[in-house]
C-alpha cells in the first residue's frame, strides 16, 4: 500500500468512527441509546455463533457484508423502520450515496469491494444476502426485546418487521418465533403499564 492509499484508508477509518456515536431506535439494557456500531458488532457475533446451524453459507462473504451493511449511516444517520414505514420512502438510495461519500478516500479496488458487498446486501438475491438481511432484522428485534425502552415504545411494530426476510432458513425462522413470543409479552406488559 502506497502512502496515498494509506492516508486515504486512515481518513476512511476516522470517518467510519462516527458509527460509534450514531444512535439507533434501540435501547441497551441499561437504558442508553444503542449505536450503529454496537448493532453491527452483535450482528456479526450472532452470525458467528449461529454458523454451525446455517449450513453452506459463505462466511467469507457474509461477515464482511454484515460489517458494511450500515456504513452509510455514518453520514446520514439511522432512519428507524417505523419512520420509514410511515413515510413510505425507502432509505436505500440515500444510504448508498452516503456510503459512496464515506468510501471516497479509499483506494479504488477497496471502494469497489465494499460497495459490491453493500449492493449485494441491498439486492437480497444471494443466499448470503438473504441470511444477512434476516440476521439484521433478528438482531434488531432481539435488542428491542432486551432494551430498557421508552414507555411509548411500539413493540407490536416488530411483529411484522422483517417477516419477509426471517423465514429464509429453518433456524432463523425458529429464532423469529421465539423473538415474536418475547415481543408479544413485552407489548402486553407495556400496554398494562399505560
Amino acid at each position: 500500500m502506497n502512502e496515498t492509499d494509506l492516508a486515504g484508508t486512515l481518513a476512511f477509518l476516522r470517518s467510519a468512527e462516527r458509527l460509534k456515536t450514531v444512535t439507533r431506535s434501540g435501547w441497551t439494557s441499561t437504558g442508553r441509546a444503542e449505536s450503529v456500531a454496537e448493532h453491527s458488532w452483535r450482528l456479526c457475533l450472532l452470525a458467528l455463533v449461529l454458523r454451525p446451524g446455517l449450513g453452506d453459507v459463505d462466511y467469507a462473504r457474509l461477515l464482511p457484508m454484515l460489517v458494511v451493511h450500515d456504513l452509510g449511516e455514518a453520514i446520514g444517520g439511522d432512519i428507524p423502520a417505523p419512520a420509514q414505514a410511515a413515510s413510505g420512502v425507502a432509505k436505500s438510495a440515500q444510504e448508498r450515496a452516503d456510503l459512496l461519500e464515506l468510501l471516497a478516500p479509499l483506494p479504488a479496488a477497496m471502494r469497489g469491494e465494499l460497495t459490491a458487498l453493500w449492493d449485494e446486501y441491498e439486492a437480497n438475491a444471494t443466499r448470503e444476502a438473504r441470511v444477512a438481511k434476516a440476521l439484521d432484522k433478528l438482531e434488531t428485534i432481539l435488542q428491542h426485546n432486551q432494551g430498557m425502552n421508552p414507555a411509548d415504545f411500539d413493540y407490536r411494530f416488530n411483529l411484522g418487521y422483517g417477516q419477509q426476510y426471517t423465514g429464509v432458513h429453518p433456524l432463523l425462522a425458529a429464532i423469529r418465533a421465539i423473538l415474536d413470543e418475547e415481543t408479544e409479552s413485552r407489548a402486553r406488559d407495556s400496554d398494562a403499564r399505560r
